[in-house]
């Protein structure tokens, strides 16, 4: 198993097909700002490799000391196998240096796909990566941050995004503050 950057059009190809697949409209930015950023060297786009056959990506935002794994997804005839948990400690690994950092939707609000969302919450948890008490929302989506032996505030995510994005998207970056007793 590998990890290396995307190279080919039939990688190209094949990632966006899965990024579509696998993550819902409400989710998704448009494919072609990330390869902008991408190709503006704001974002690390990975191609996971088994065997020598394409089996999932990754997406990293990067500003400073921080990495947001903005998306991550491994085909779904290739679940199973160990390689979401492989590849998530190899990027880990990439970039040990920095803050490594993701978003998962938040798995305390009501949702038709909740225990979908506390599997994902538990299998990053099972890999090393902690909560990080922070929340969000974007376009109407509420997020939970977890981290890799790191802390990140609201703030650098949200300058993280800015710097990457700009105000376009900050605009609709806001963070869910605990409710009061």
């Amino acid at each position: 198993m590998q990890i290396r950057q995307v190279t080919t059009a039939t990688e190209w190809r094949l990632l966006k097909k899965l990024y579509t697949e696998s993550f819902p409209s409400a989710e998704r930015k448009p494919f072609r700002l990330i390869q902008l950023k991408h190709w503006q060297k704001k974002a690390d786009i990975w191609v996971i490799e088994n065997n020598a056959e394409f089996a999932g990506f990754a997406i990293t935002m990067k500003n400073d000391d921080l990495v947001l794994l903005d998306y991550f997804a491994v085909s779904g005839e290739k679940r199973g196998l160990g390689l979401g948990g492989k590849s998530l400690k190899l990027l880990m690994d990439m970039y040990k240096e920095k803050r490594f950092f993701l978003e998962i939707e938040n798995t305390e609000a009501e949702a038709d796909n909740g225990e979908e969302r506390r599997r994902r919450k538990q299998f990053y948890l099972n890999n090393g990566m902690t909560e990080l008490d922070v929340k969000a929302r974007l376009f109407g989506v509420e997020f939970e941050l977890l981290g890799y032996e790191c802390k990140v505030s609201f703030e650098e995510y949200f300058s993280l995004y800015g710097k990457c994005y700009g105000r376009w998207l900050t605009r609709h970056l806001e963070e869910m503050k605990p409710e009061r007793e």
